[in-house]
């Protein structure tokens, strides 16, 4: 039996969605991330909070789904904001220049600093 590669969890309370991602978003699964925030957005939901604690791994394609969701929140006044990445995670968004527009946050609530 093989285990899925991502699991996701989405918990609605009124306009806001706490979305948890848990497992690997890559090529294969970034679809199924993009569906999950979309549907968000399409349900109503104004404040997407992805939890990403337990993503093992985030690549290219991942950050490519955040950023495109994030730019059609906008567009309905709505927003996308990411929580606890991984260290691996973290600097992708740093090395990109992203950070400051998905919000990442770490436990407690810091935001990281660019070197």
């Amino acid at each position: 039996m093989t285990l899925p590669r991502l699991n996701i969890y989405r918990h609605d309370r009124g306009a806001r969605a706490l979305v948890t991602l848990a497992g690997v978003i890559d090529p294969a699964t970034a679809a199924q991330v993009r569906a999950a925030l979309e549907q968000c957005l399409r349900d109503g939901i104004t404040l997407i909070d992805v939890d990403l604690t337990t993503v093992e791994r985030c690549d290219d394609s991942g950050l490519r789904v955040f950023l495109d969701v994030s730019e059609h929140a906008a567009e309905s006044k709505a927003f996308l904001l990411l929580h606890h990445p991984s260290p691996q995670t973290e600097r992708l968004l740093m090395d990109t220049g992203c950070d400051g527009l998905l919000h990442p946050t770490r436990p407690g609530g810091a935001r990281p600093q660019r070197a």
